[in-house]
């Protein structure tokens, strides 16, 4: 089974948005941070475009051994 992935979009300083990726458990307690942006975007909205591409990213990534065992 695998865990739920959370995406956040935070704000650390003002004008400067971040994401996140969070892994929980099958609970959605206990977050760890999976992923996160290696730059601050300018807007909530690029910052959360490419927090869905990097989930994106991470469901292929995570299907791939899966889709391998039946071929």
């Amino acid at each position: 089974m695998t865990q739920p992935i959370e995406l956040i979009i935070e704000e650390p300083a003002l004008g400067s948005y971040v994401w996140r990726l969070l892994e929980t458990d099958t609970d959605g307690a206990n977050p760890k941070v999976l992923r996160d942006a290696f730059d601050p975007a300018d807007t909530y909205e690029a910052a959360l475009a490419a927090g869905k591409r990097a989930l994106q990213s991470e469901i292929r990534r995570r299907a791939a051994p899966a889709q391998a065992q039946h071929h």
